[in-house]
């Protein structure tokens, strides 16, 4: 057992202090830790049967990343899954849980691809973390059948699956039109917010009442994210007045931009707040929440999740002008966010979309919270078994960048290969893991270009005196947790009520797994979009050891670990699990060595 003791400011093995967070590095250092006594719609049903036909004020609300959850759901007893043999897409070989050393993780769109028992089963054998529900599509029903497979695949104990609800959003549209329009460059047509408009005489209407004043002269239309663009020439109080310049097919409801600038339309619509209740009563884990433009509507979610008693994530999509214009505010009150990618270049400029991800995956990073890069990830994998060689490095470029997740959208929802897309994903996430660590260790600072990871609550003055806040002295030793771990290249285990300490440990991206146990169901699910982060669900005894021998056998039973190897055992965060308050430790376990397996070494 490793045993030491932390006082005030801890000194690292090389003899730097760890206030001075800037020049730290997680690897190639002596730690010196381990105790601390301190005081202190359609339906996808409909749509699935066609499928083969298809190619496929006071702000009193914490904002605490991980706040008080619901207590967790109750389990039956494992059911037996065998798949099923089909011919509309293609079908991996189902395998067991998927291996622990993937440490992004990766979101899955569900849709008439993917929402039968036996697809969504397949996704998440082959390595979905996180289940989205896109409620732009689909109805009630059909999601909660898709809330339901999930959790009854969470009882199997094979993997872990969090689940997302993506809301509409506010969208600005156009009007049916009786046949598609095709669009020459020079030609020129009228966006009208009058209603009849068909375009007949090149006439098209708008749902958007506030578009005539949202628009100038000058501005550029977007049609469907720039898939075509027109020039606005001239407006009057009904009508605007637009020249082609990049000519298409102009089809009824097709989404409209511009560029540079928000709709003045609310973030939550009417539809967003049923689909949000909904995501309460059925038990979602987060809420990816459409073109927020301002802190003020995430404080608003939050006090009315507060009055439900309902304790769901919130992960803001960082996709419009007015977004990243009010980034920091929006990463201070969110619980994570979400880079959406396809909105986002078309409001901007479409060269500014690196830069405005690079940003808001630090951002999340420096804040300790999790965060995700979608949109056209795999894009060709819709309808082609193999990525192009652009969309393998754009993963690549994630993964550096430290993101916790990538997803995928219409590859999973509706693509002819949704397995593999999840497994391209998998193998080229883990493929750079590896090389990042072979080569330089992983490193704390995301990309090269990136400011370097600070303190998420910074130590104070006060901690001269002998008296760090709780907050502060968790994330102390989780920085000086992952430098043992890293040091002596083994796992973490923590044993978690409320996964701070997890999240703490995620926020230094050790270079080994982050086993977490939980007695929580819920926190278990939440914890699967963590970088890094396996969470396992166990019932904790009153007896620490044997809690302790439990999970290591349960780790042995999984694979993760084998006998002789080490691991690091932290116990510390918010709310003591076999210990006082004002005691952390950390302490290093070799695991049994199998007596059938006497190759091992001791």
């Amino acid at each position: 057992m490793v045993s030491g003791l932390l006082q005030g400011k801890l000194p690292l093995g090389n003899g730097r202090r760890a206030g001075n967070v800037k020049q730290r590095q997680l690897t190639h250092v002596r730690p010196v830790v381990s105790e601390a006594a301190r005081p202190g719609q359609d339906g996808f049903a409909k749509v699935h049967k066609q499928k083969n036909k298809q190619s496929e004020p006071a702000r009193p609300v914490s904002t605490d990343a991980l706040a008080s959850y619901s207590q967790g759901i109750s389990l039956s007893k494992e059911l037996g899954y065998k798949p099923q043999e089909q011919t509309s897409v293609e079908r991996p070989e189902m395998s067991k849980a998927m291996t622990p050393f993937r440490k992004t993780k990766i979101v899955c769109t569900i849709g008439p691809t993917s929402c039968s028992r036996e697809d969504l089963f397949g996704l998440a054998d082959q390595g979905m973390n996180v289940a989205r529900l896109n409620m732009s599509h689909g109805d009630h029903k059909s999601h909660k059948a898709v809330v339901d497979l999930v959790k009854e695949y969470n009882k199997l104990n094979r993997n872990n699956v969090a689940i997302m609800l993506d809301t509409k959003g506010p969208e600005v549209r156009s009007g049916d039109v009786t046949e598609p329009i095709d669009m020459k460059p020079g030609a020129k047509y009228t966006f009208t917010i009058k209603e009849g408009a068909d375009g007949k005489n090149g006439r098209i209407s708008v749902n958007y009442d506030g578009f005539i004043d949202d628009v100038s002269v000058n501005d550029m239309l977007l049609v469907d994210g720039g898939m075509l663009s027109l020039k606005i020439l001239e407006k009057t109080k009904q009508d605007v007045v637009c020249e082609v310049v990049d000519g298409g097919v102009m089809g009824s409801r097709r989404h409209l931009n511009i560029r540079g600038k928000s709709a003045n339309l609310p973030a939550i619509t009417d539809k967003d707040w049923l689909d949000l209740q909904f995501g309460i009563d059925v038990g979602v884990d987060y809420y990816a929440l459409s073109f927020v433009r301002s802190a003020d509507v995430i404080y608003e979610l939050k006090a009315y999740l507060a009055k439900q008693g309902a304790a769901i994530g919130i992960l803001p999509k960082i996709e419009s002008a007015d977004s990243v214009g009010h980034l920091s505010d929006i990463l201070d009150a969110a619980d994570g966010a979400m880079v959406a990618r396809g909105d986002l270049g078309a409001e901007l400029p479409v060269q500014e979309v690196p830069y405005w991800q690079s940003r808001i995956v630090q951002g999340c990073r420096k804040r300790g919270k999790p965060v995700i890069v979608a949109t056209n990830m795999l894009e060709s994998m819709i309808t082609n078994p193999t990525p192009t060689r652009a969309e393998v490095s754009d993963i690549a470029i994630a993964v550096r960048e430290g993101t916790d997740a990538v997803m995928l959208s219409g590859e999973t929802a509706y693509g002819k290969f949704p397995y593999k897309s999840v497994s391209v994903m998998a193998t080229v996430a883990k493929r750079t893991e590896n090389a990042m660590l072979t080569y330089q260790g992983t490193r704390r600072f995301g990309s090269e270009e990136a400011e370097p990871i600070d303190w998420i609550v910074a130590p104070k003055s006060e901690s001269k005196s002998g008296s760090m806040t709780q907050p502060g002295l968790s994330e102390m030793f989780a920085y000086h947790a992952t430098t043992m771990a890293n040091t002596i290249s083994t796992s973490l285990v923590v044993f978690s009520r409320k996964g701070h300490m997890p999240a703490l440990l995620s926020h230094y991206r050790p270079d080994f797994p982050i086993y977490a146990f939980t007695e929580n169901r819920d926190i278990q699910r939440r914890l699967a979009l963590y970088h890094g982060i396996t969470a396992l669900y166990m019932n904790f005894s009153q007896d620490a050891e044997e809690t302790f021998e439990k999970a290591i056998h349960e780790l042995k039973r999984r694979g993760f670990v084998k006998g002789g190897q080490q691991v690091a055992i932290v116990q510390s965060g918010k709310q003591p699990i076999w210990r006082s308050a004002s005691t952390h430790a950390i302490q290093v376990r070799q695991v049994a060595v199998d007596p059938k397996s006497s190759s091992e070494d001791d």
